[in-house]
C-alpha cells in the first residue's frame, strides 16, 4: 500500500474555526492521531474517524466510512449516525473521480428533499485504494457550500493519520489472526498424532491431504478438529 506524499504550509489553516476552544490545529489532529493509533482493530479505527472528522472538519455535521469496487459497489462500513447510514449515496460518477483525485467535493448535492435529505455539501477523501477496491472517508453538512479548499486540505492531512493508523490495525489483526491460525494447526496437529499414532510431519501432512480434499482452508480444518476433541 503506498501513501500520496503532500505539503501543507500552517498559513493554509489560520482561518479555520471549529475546533475545541483553546486547542490549535496541531495539538488537535495530534489528538486526533493518538486516539487513531490507539485502536486495536480496522473496524475500530473507522468508527474513530468518522467521529474524530464530525469533530475535526470545519461545517461537517455527519461523517461515513464507504468501501467502493469498480462496478460502482458501495458497501457503508462505519458512520457517525442513522443519518448517513441510511441516507442515499451521490451518482457513480462522483464516486469515480476518487479513482483519480484524493479528494473530491460536491457543493450542493441537490434540495432537502432528494435522495440524501439534508446532506447538501459532499466532501469525500481516499483512504486506500488498490486496482479494484477504495475505502473512502465522507463528510456530509446540512448546508451546500459548506466545505471550502482549506477544509479540503485539512481533510486529507486528517486522512493520512486515518490510513495509517487502519494500515496498522489491519497489520496488527492479521499477525493475530496468523498467530490464532498457527496454535490452532498444532493443536490439530497434536491431536491427529494421538489419535493415528503417528508423527508430527506424518499428522500435518494428512491435515493439508484432507483440506485440499475436501476444499476447506485449513485453518478451518483445523478448528473443526480442535472443536470436536473438546466435546
Amino acid at each position: 500500500m503506498s501513501f500520496e506524499r503532500f505539503v501543507v504550509a500552517a498559513s493554509d489553516f489560520s482561518d479555520l474555526t471549529g475546533f475545541p476552544v483553546g486547542l490549535e490545529l496541531a495539538e488537535a489532529l495530534t489528538a486526533a492521531a493518538h486516539e487513531l493509533h490507539g485502536t486495536t482493530t480496522p473496524d475500530a479505527t473507522l468508527t474513530t474517524a468518522v467521529r474524530l472528522a464530525v469533530h475535526l472538519l470545519p461545517g461537517a455535521e455527519h461523517a461515513g466510512v464507504f468501501e467502493i469496487e469498480r462496478g460502482d459497489t458501495l458497501r457503508t462500513v462505519a458512520w457517525s449516525d442513522d443519518v448517513v447510514r441510511d441516507a442515499g449515496h451521490p451518482d457513480p460518477p462522483y464516486w469515480e473521480r476518487l479513482w483519480t483525485s484524493p479528494v473530491v467535493r460536491m457543493a450542493d448535492s441537490g434540495g432537502p428533499d432528494g435522495d440524501r435529505p439534508g446532506l447538501r455539501s459532499v466532501l469525500s477523501m481516499r483512504l486506500r485504494a488498490d486496482k479494484r477496491r477504495m475505502t473512502v472517508l465522507t463528510a456530509y453538512a446540512r448546508e451546500p457550500h459548506a466545505f471550502d479548499e482549506r477544509t479540503a486540505r485539512l481533510g486529507r492531512l486528517f486522512t493520512t493519520h486515518v490510513s495509517l493508523a487502519l494500515n496498522s490495525a489491519t497489520v496488527r489483526e492479521q499477525l493475530t489472526e496468523a498467530m490464532h491460525t498457527r496454535d490452532l494447526i498444532g493443536q490439530a496437529t497434536g491431536i491427529l498424532m494421538e489419535r493415528l499414532d503417528i508423527d508430527a510431519a506424518a499428522a500435518f501432512e494428512s491435515l493439508v491431504r484432507a483440506s485440499q480434499r475436501e476444499n476447506v482452508k485449513l485453518r478451518d480444518l483445523a478448528r473443526r478438529i480442535v472443536g470436536s476433541s473438546e466435546n
